[in-house]
């Protein structure tokens, strides 16, 4: 009863203090229905001290009417009731898929880009030469001193130094809060040119396109958040041992069933880290002997599990099918090195979405590859799966190719899931090889339990829940079962894809937008229209961007390295702040700094049409507009959107 009071007590003075600040008496602020909300919750809407009513971010700008009950808490998960705003992500049957064709900017670009690096690398080393001479207890750690060797080396540090620190303020921002659709920022500031940084002990609450929360289940408040908080009470937070000693939960069973079932193949593994699922994996499937062919853009991780396996490795230009295939050709002609010696295996390696281009790989033209040629082959859905196909399944689930067909699936619970791990899934023969061979069930700390607990809720939440026609176990479950727009069937005639209640933990609480899969269809939809539009809609005001229409990663070029900075600090201090991520060399080729927009389905059209309106003015600030074709004013794409996003080919 007092958590009710309070809470109507809390609704009572939001009420109060919305009419105050200008809304109609016959509407309602947009707050959370959910029953996490307590009065203990700092970032919540009901919670917050001073809130402006008119920016957006902590309210909706037009007040949701009495018919209209929203369940998430609109800073962390947008109100969006309009079935409009909503797209199924599906590659088209019969037509060739092909990423968006990459175009150069002029001349002029290119060749300030250049300059601008050349200057900043000769001011550098001038400023290097100049430091040590009259300045050098300065440089004390990056010399040889009393006998021992520098720790970090002049050379190795000079980037850091010379380079990044000039815009180290777009970088490393301290934040609090949720990680939602918008995220609170701790405001600080630097007298010393970048060198340390002091907070002002002021928070700045900004529109999130930073994060990884495709689906947006990065929530503190609702069905994903209840199941934790049941979890904590029964495991606690930690394991404290490995998978192969005392570290298997019956968490960590359920959780691999349900990925298995999820993705559509017959066992799954799952690891505590993503970075170490590649990295200690890849060395466990190829050895000395074998021969990776991976693409030249493929991530860190699995480079460096490439490395510590000892496999000869190839890389082929990205996503160029034609030159997969010449690779093929000449690798299985000529055999290993010196020897010509068949190879043992060969492993061809790919991403199903590519986080710094937004490109997918070409998987139809690499399964026709596969068959002429008899190679494995591992898909890295990191990004792609929960956030591609039109029941999140990824890059199988996208072109419609059957899971099983690609021996090894990997992917992992940070991007879709608000979660944090990865995951191994193929045949039954291979992963309990894995299990014994693959060094993080050896070395590493198990998941922990709230992390397994969110990736079943989460993931039961887009499958939906059979329930059992016999008397279930769980309350929750009862509850659900009792009412009459609920489907009961056995559990012999289990819903393909769905979760059967008897793989979920009989203790987690179940709501019933989890139950019937409505919560994770729309996730879904909302996130497939809003990657298109922003997609469509950057390309419409002249941008040059790269990636695929339905890809939730969106690049947008910016080139010059002093435009990074610029156009990062220009967004964070805009009258409604956007918190962006500038990526430059070397996490990309020199001359194609860039912009990375992460979309998720926690936001909604107009953040959407906040972000458009700022590149728009910013973009024209910069001189940013370079790309070719017809070009759309930025009000026209907001008018014109559904039409946009649902042009089969954009003009």
């Amino acid at each position: 009863m007092s958590t009710a009071a309070s809470y109507l007590s809390a609704v009572s003075e939001a009420d109060a203090r919305a009419r105050k600040h200008g809304a109609t008496p016959a509407s309602t602020p947009a707050l959370s229905m959910s029953s996490s909300v307590t009065s203990r919750s700092e970032d919540t809407v009901l919670d917050e001290g001073k809130v402006d009513f008119t920016d957006g971010l902590s309210y909706p700008r037009v007040p949701p009417t009495s018919d209209q009950v929203f369940t998430t808490v609109h800073s962390e998960f947008g109100h969006c009731g309009n079935e409009e705003y909503r797209y199924t992500s599906q590659h088209r049957k019969g037509v060739p898929y092909k990423s968006i064709p990459e175009q150069d900017p002029p001349y002029y670009i290119l060749l300030t880009t250049y300059i601008s690096y050349i200057l900043v690398i000769c001011l550098g080393h001038l400023r290097d030469f100049m430091g040590k001479r009259f300045r050098a207890a300065n440089y004390r750690h990056l010399l040889p001193y009393n006998g021992y060797a520098a720790l970090n080396s002049d050379f190795d540090s000079f980037y850091t130094r010379r380079l990044k620190l000039r815009i180290d303020d777009c970088f490393s921002h301290p934040v609090t809060g949720v990680p939602g659709r918008t995220i609170l920022l701790l405001d600080r500031y630097s007298a010393d040119y970048n060198k340390t940084m002091v907070p002002t002990g002021t928070r700045t609450r900004a529109l999130n396109i930073s994060s990884y929360n495709y689906l947006g289940f990065a929530q503190g408040n609702g069905p994903c958040a209840d199941a934790v908080e049941a979890g904590i009470e029964r495991y606690g937070v930690a394991v404290g041992a490995s998978r192969l000693e005392a570290g298997t939960l019956d968490l960590h069973l359920q959780a691999e069933a349900l990925v298995a079932r999820f993705l559509g193949t017959e066992d799954a593994l799952v690891s505590s880290m993503g970075f170490a699922t590649n990295s200690t994996i890849i060395p466990a499937l190829v050895s000395k002997g074998c021969l990776v062919i991976s693409d030249e853009l493929n991530h860190a991780s699995i480079r460096f599990g490439v490395r510590l396996s000892g496999a000869n490795v190839r890389t082929f230009k990205h996503n160029d099918m034609k030159a997969l295939e010449n690779l093929l050709r000449e690798v299985i002609s000529q055999g290993q090195p010196k020897t010509h010696r068949p190879w043992k295996k060969i492993l061809v390696i790919v991403e199903g979405l590519f986080s710094m281009e937004g490109t997918m790989a070409n998987l139809p033209v690499i399964m026709e590859l596969k068959k002429k040629y008899k190679f494995y082959l591992f898909v890295d859905e990191a990004h792609s799966v929960g956030a591609l196909g039109p029941r999140g399944r990824g890059v199988t689930d996208y072109f419609g190719i059957d899971p099983r067909s690609v021996d090894i699936l990997m992917g992992t619970f940070t991007k879709s899931f608000g979660a944090a791990g990865g995951y191994i899934a193929g045949s039954k023969t291979v992963i309990d090889r894995l299990r014994i061979q693959g060094h993080s069930g050896t070395y590493a700390e198990s998941m922990s339990p709230p992390v397994l607990t969110q990736v079943i809720a989460s993931m039961a939440s887009i499958m939906g829940v059979t329930l059992p026609a016999e008397k279930p176990s769980s309350p929750s479950l009862a509850l659900l079962r009792s009412s009459d727009n609920t489907p009961v069937v056995s559990e012999s005639e289990l819903i393909p894809g769905t979760a059967p209640a008897s793989a979920l933990p009989s203790w987690m609480p179940l709501a019933r937008e989890m139950v019937d899969g409505s919560d994770g269809r729309t996730r879904l939809r909302r996130l497939a229209f809003n990657a298109r539009y922003l997609n469509r809609g950057l390309r419409k005001l002249g941008f040059i961007t790269y990636g695929n229409d339905d890809s939730p990663v969106v690049p947008l070029l910016l080139f010059h390295p002093g435009k990074m900075a610029v156009f990062s600090r220009m967004m964070r201090t805009r009258a409604t702040p956007i918190v962006v991520v500038v990526v430059a060399y070397p996490a990309t080729p020199l001359v194609t700094s860039r912009v990375r927009f992460c979309l998720s389905s926690a936001h909604t059209k107009e953040d959407i049409d906040t972000v458009l309106r700022a590149c728009d003015e910013i973009g024209d600030l910069l001189d940013l507009k370079q790309a070719s074709g017809e070009r759309w004013p930025v009000e026209e794409i907001i008018s014109r959107a559904v039409e946009l996003v649902r042009m089969p080919e954009m003009p």
